[in-house]
C-alpha cells in the first residue's frame, strides 16, 4: 500500500525528564501509536497517513529508541516511568485523553497505562501484546516458556549487546523479516531503518533494560482487575514468539472486548497486514 509522508512531521518534547521524538499528521482527538521491540515509529507507517485524516496522530519514539533520549541508569526503564512518560506525553501535547494504540512493548506499555489512567484513554488499541496477566500465566506452558526463552539471554549482562551489534547490527532486520509471516512485508529500506535506529549510541543496550527490568517491575507483580476501557486486540496468528492461546481469556479482564484474529501473519501485525489492520482499527472506532 502507498506511504504518504509528504505532511508527517518530526516533533521533540520533554516529558518526565526525557525528550522524545514523535512524528505527527494531521488534526483533531489525539491518537497515539506506542512501538516495540526492536522498532521505533517507522512500524506505523502505513496507519499514520489514514488514520490522520480523523486524528492527531502521534507516533512516539520511546524512552531509548532511535531519536528519544537514552538514560544510562538501568532503573530508567521500569513501567512507572514508561506510563509517566505517556501521561506528560498527551498533556504536553495539549490533550487530556486520547485513542491509545501499542505494539508488543508498546502494548504492554498500553496495558499498563489504560489501567493506570483509564479517564486519559478513550478506546485502547492492542496489537500482539496478551493482557499482563495472560502473559504471566502463560510462562508457567512449556511451549510458551520456550518461545519467551530470548528474555532470559537478555537478562544477561554485556553478551546481547555483544551478539546484536555483530555484523554491524545486521541480526536486527534479519530478526524482523526472518520471524514475519509475509517476508515481503519489509523492503530494504525498512530493514535499514530499523537497523540504524538500534545502532544510534546508547540504543541497543536502553533497549535491553526493558527486559531487564521486567520480572521486578509492576507488569507482572500485581492483581489486575477489570479493565473498564473499550480495548480492541488485533493478533496475527503466526506470531513465533507469543501464542495465540495467551488471548484466551483475555475478557475476565476487559469488560469491553473484541479480538481480531489475523490468520497467514505473523508477530508484526500492523506491516505484515497493515490493510486489515486498517480496517479492523476503523470498524472499532466507528470511521
Amino acid at each position: 500500500m502507498t506511504v504518504t509522508q509528504e505532511t508527517w512531521q518530526h516533533e521533540y518534547i520533554t516529558t518526565n525528564g526525557v525528550k522524545l521524538h514523535y512524528v505527527t499528521q494531521g488534526t483533531g482527538p489525539l491518537m497515539l501509536m506506542l512501538h516495540g521491540f526492536p522498532e521505533c515509529w517507522y512500524s506505523w507507517r502505513h496507519q499514520i497517513p489514514v488514520f490522520a485524516q480523523h486524528f492527531q496522530v502521534v507516533a512516539v519514539d520511546l524512552r531509548g529508541y532511535n531519536d528519544s533520549d537514552k538514560p544510562k541508569e538501568q532503573s530508567a526503564y521500569v513501567m512507572d516511568e514508561f506510563i509517566k512518560d505517556i501521561e506528560g506525553l498527551i498533556r504536553g501535547l495539549g490533550h487530556d485523553k486520547c485513542i491509545l494504540v501499542g505494539h508488543d512493548w508498546g502494548g504492554a506499555i498500553a496495558w499498563s497505562f489504560a489501567y493506570a489512567h483509564p479517564n486519559m484513554v478513550e478506546r485502547l488499541i492492542i496489537l500482539n501484546l496478551p493482557h499482563p496477566a495472560k502473559f504471566s500465566q502463560g510462562l508457567f506452558n512449556p511451549q510458551q516458556f520456550l518461545r519467551s526463552s530470548y528474555i532470559f539471554l537478555f537478562q544477561l549482562p554485556g553478551i546481547p549487546e555483544f551478539l546484536l551489534q555483530s555484523g554491524d547490527y545486521q541480526i536486527i532486520p534479519k530478526t524482523i523479516q526472518g520471524t514475519a509471516f509475509n517476508k515481503d512485508a519489509f523492503n530494504q529500506a525498512d530493514l535499514d531503518t530499523y537497523q540504524k535506529a538500534a545502532a544510534k549510541p546508547g540504543a541497543l543496550t536502553a533497549m535491553l533494560n526493558y527486559y531487564r527490568n521486567i520480572f521486578s517491575h509492576s507488569f507482572f507483580n500485581r492483581d489486575w482487575g477489570i479493565l473498564d476501557v473499550p480495548t480492541l486486540m488485533i493478533w496475527g496468528e503466526n506470531d513465533t514468539a507469543l501464542g495465540k492461546e495467551l488471548t484466551y481469556g483475555t475478557e475476565n479482564y476487559v469488560k469491553n472486548l473484541e479480538i481480531k484474529y489475523i490468520p497467514a501473519c505473523g508477530h508484526w501485525v500492523q506491516q505484515e497486514k497493515p490493510e486489515l489492520v486498517i480496517q479492523y482499527m476503523r470498524e472499532f472506532l466507528v470511521i
